[in-house]
């Protein structure tokens, strides 16, 4: 490494690494963002279409601009993977969380439904320890406990609460936290291209049955626009993460998933009209500052 004068080399290696974990951050704000794009493009299409066409799209795009990138063509080995049975089942994992949050949207504000989904790292944290052995104290219990009781400001079970819609959110946050853990067990044996293709490819094959019971032929070019451009802000947005964790610990990255909550609330202002209540922005508070908890005691304890 060619040193400036009057820098160390460790200067030099400093700002290198300062400049990879805020290039790393950068591309962490842009992947969530391009999420909200496709959660608001989702719960837009959701009033032209049948939600399950909805996913087709997102699936079928993603797949096809994967494919253009990576495939098994110029990669032979990129579908070699030695636990086929666990891509099988992280990819319905992923298909079954898609499929109950882009319901979801059919009845709930963006901001609402995702502030639900960010419960996500409490389940992850729950479920980590029978199946990866990663056991958590007693000070990430209470973060779990509190997180949920933000949640239910959210969703106000009972009368007078949130849209019964509310239980769809719910059960796309469990399979959402499966398909963590799951990526968790398979990022030790499989290449994350490989595991991303599996996903892509897989659920593509497995909506391509029901498209015939649900498809209705979209009058409006814009529509058909963003059906074609729907499932590159998912490809998009796992690429950028890609790389965002190869310039920066995940540690550092995670709190910044908290931006697409922001870039949610103000799609469903400007796209939908759509006003937070203030149960939603308490809720979110309480999960937001419980899930950057949860992120400080990993960071300090080593994930013990």
């Amino acid at each position: 490494m060619q040193s400036v004068p009057g820098h160390t080399a460790e200067d030099e290696a400093a700002r290198l690494l300062r400049r990879h974990r805020l290039t790393g951050i950068g591309l962490m704000c842009a992947a969530v963002m391009a999420f909200a794009c496709l959660d608001a493009i989702a719960k837009y299409l959701n009033g032209y279409m049948d939600t399950l066409q909805v996913v087709w799209a997102r699936y079928t795009g993603g797949f096809v601009l994967a494919f253009l990138i990576s495939n098994p063509l110029s990669r032979p080995g990129l579908m070699r993977t030695s636990r086929p049975g666990l891509q099988a089942l992280r990819a319905a994992m992923m298909l079954g969380s898609t499929v109950m949050n882009f319901m979801a949207f059919r009845y709930l504000q963006l901001d609402q439904a995702l502030s639900i989904l960010f419960s996500t790292p409490f389940l992850v944290a729950i479920l980590a320890g029978p199946i990866l052995g990663e056991w958590i104290g007693w000070r990430r219990w209470v973060a779990i406990l509190v997180g949920f009781a933000g949640v239910l400001l959210v969703t106000r079970p009972g009368v007078g609460g949130m849209h019964w819609a509310a239980i769809y959110s719910v059960g796309s946050a469990l399979f959402y936290s499966l398909y963590i853990v799951l990526t968790r067990v398979l990022s030790r044996t499989d290449p994350s291209d490989t595991t991303l293709f599996y996903a892509n490819i897989l659920g593509a094959a497995a909506m391509l049955p029901v498209l015939p019971f649900v498809w209705s032929t979209p009058d409006d070019p814009w529509v058909i626009f963003l059906m074609v451009v729907f499932g590159a802000f998912g490809s998009l947005g796992h690429y950028l993460l890609i790389v965002a964790h190869r310039l920066a610990p995940a540690s550092i990255l995670a709190p910044f998933m908290y931006t697409q909550l922001v870039w949610a609330t103000a799609f469903g202002y400007f796209v939908f009209r759509d006003v937070p209540n203030s149960w939603t922005l308490a809720g979110a508070s309480v999960v937001v500052a419980s899930g950057l908890y949860l992120l400080h005691r990993e960071r300090v304890r080593g994930g013990a």
